[in-house]
């Protein structure tokens, strides 16, 4: 979740300034604060996390969780990054789009202690939902590393399809590794009756 071109094309007129507040059964996604980077931190810092994710370093600190919330908090971003939290307020997790070389992209990750209750596919269905009906009509760009087939089932379940598979590299492993590209078409949404 890097730095983001400003270019505008079809879906890139997005207001950053007014992402949502949105709340499933179980979660709130909220909005980042400068706060957070304590959680973030624990949560990145165990490599179980960080090498399933494309860009984050390892090991990750309060420094690079702070850096990062600069520029998501800033506003000047198109975008959303929200928190995931279980209602205490505590944050677990992020789902986030962000444009990034001419599409839309979402990327997600969740604290390993908070694994295997359903709350990615939550909370992933629940943003999605939110954010096509800012956007309605635009593609979503995704995809997982091979070895994270739990990744690919959360996307699957949303409506995502596999559209190719590449090699990406892994800031956290220091190696390219296979990656399976997906991408939500417009009007594949599959809407999950657990989020509100």
């Amino acid at each position: 979740m890097s730095a983001l071109p400003l270019a505008r094309a079809p879906g890139a007129n997005f207001d950053p300034g007014t992402a949502p507040l949105v709340q499933t059964d179980r979660l709130v996604l909220r909005p980042h604060r400068i706060s957070d980077a304590e959680a973030i931190a624990q949560s990145l810092g165990d490599f179980r996390v960080s090498r399933m994710l494309a860009r984050v370093r390892a090991p990750f600190d309060r420094q690079d969780a702070i850096e990062w919330l600069s520029g998501i908090t800033s506003g000047l971003l198109p975008g959303w990054a929200l928190a995931i939290t279980t209602g205490d307020d505590v944050h677990i997790g992020v789902v986030a789009f962000e444009w990034r070389a001419g599409s839309w992209h979402l990327g997600y990750w969740l604290n390993r202690f908070f694994w295997g209750r359903g709350y990615m596919s939550e909370a992933v269905h629940a943003a999605t939902g939110r954010f096509l009906m800012r956007m309605p009509g635009v593609e979503v760009h995704s995809g997982v590393f091979a070895d994270n087939q739990a990744s690919l089932r959360v996307q699957e379940k949303v409506g995502f399809r596999i559209t190719g598979l590449s090699e990406v590299y892994s800031a956290a492993r220091g190696a390219m590794v296979p990656h399976v590209e997906t991408c939500l078409l417009a009007g594949d949404f599959r809407p999950s009756p657990q989020h509100r």
